[in-house]
């Protein structure tokens, strides 16, 4: 993806396809409303085709899980006398029981093997994890859980995915930092999604994955002195970025992508030297336009674009590396 996709051409062009998914999907204002998946928060008034794909991943996840026939639930998660019914999750304690959030047996070991071993400091939300549908976490263990438990499968998925990189043993981790809130890496409550590690003869690998469904390219605000003098230090260094990136970053909607990257980073700077080589990937839907015009735009800050990939779900299922029931499970409930 190249050029300026936020132009007016790209942007008719993303809000087209989406239209045409609403089709296919049979998708109503009046029908999102009765389904409890009408919210305020999804609207972005500068980006109307951001706003029509997240009332449509919304309205998907609610009528997956209508179709399954799971118990809708709430806003708070745990419900209570104010609570609101949310088309897009499930009853906490239905799903807890059940798993209902996971697509394969294999996905759902996955959850409950990551949850019952505890990183210091680590930022994860079980209760979205396991009742919204939306969750990026949940999308993560769906698409990558089946390759948790087969090293096999696993070095099969990373040969497919990232040829160049794949040379030894491989590991996965999920909701992953190598050092949550640790300065040696930026001090952040930032993580992987999924991370996995590639153990070979000259030094261990790192490709971590940050998972996008719903979510858009937000702007976030600046990050306070002593972090943002981590951030650009890790960056400065690496020789990733061009002259003056830091403008056009910081505080802007490329900030979040710029942080997660610079994980990667900091680990291929760390003192231990374990960490030999490393990429960033970020993950998103193929019709999220916010996150298609971000990438773009990120990858103009680039002087060494080794260090950084973007690929759709799309692109993960076409290449087969998973197996048949796990893509068509993503395909019909996410695609």
């Amino acid at each position: 993806m190249s050029g300026n996709l936020d132009g007016g051409r790209a942007g008719r062009e993303a809000h087209e396809a989406i239209d045409r998914a609403m089709v296919a999907a049979h998708y109503t204002h009046a029908e999102a409303r009765d389904a409890e998946c009408w919210f305020d928060a999804d609207r972005l008034a500068s980006e109307p085709e951001t706003t029509a794909w997240k009332r449509l991943a919304r309205w998907r996840q609610a009528q997956w899980r209508d179709t399954q026939g799971f118990p809708i639930g709430s806003d708070p998660y745990r419900g209570g006398l104010r609570s609101k019914k949310v088309g897009n999750r499930i009853d906490l304690d239905y799903a807890r029981k059940h798993g209902s959030n996971f697509l394969t047996p294999p996905a759902f070991q996955a959850v409950r093997a990551r949850l019952s071993l505890r990183e210091v400091d680590q930022n994860l939300d079980e209760d979205a994890l396991w009742a919204d549908l939306l969750s990026p976490g949940a999308l993560s263990f769906n698409l990558f859980g089946t390759l948790a438990g087969n090293p096999a499968l696993a070095a099969k998925a990373v040969e497919a995915w990232w040829p160049k990189l794949a040379a030894g043993s491989v590991s996965l981790r999920f909701a992953h930092s190598p050092g949550w809130r640790d300065p040696a890496f930026l001090g952040t409550g930032a993580g992987f999604d999924v991370a996995f590690e590639i153990d070979g003869a000259a030094g261990a690998t790192v490709i971590g994955l940050q998972v996008k469904y719903h979510e858009h390219a937000a702007v976030e605000p600046a990050p306070d002195p002593e972090a943002r003098a981590r951030f650009v230090a890790v960056g400065e260094r690496s020789g990733v970025f061009i002259h003056g990136f830091q403008a056009a970053v910081i505080g802007t909607a490329l900030q979040r992508i710029w942080q997660e990257h610079s994980l990667v980073l900091a680990m291929l700077q760390h003192g231990s030297q374990r960490w030999r080589q490393g990429r960033f990937v970020l993950v998103y839907p193929a019709l999220n336009p916010s996150f298609a015009t971000a990438v773009a735009h990120y990858r103009e800050l680039l002087a060494d674009p080794s260090t950084f990939e973007a690929l759709t779900i799309e692109q993960l299922l076409q290449s087969k590396a998973l197996d048949r029931p796990t893509r068509d499970a993503i395909q019909a409930r996410y695609i």
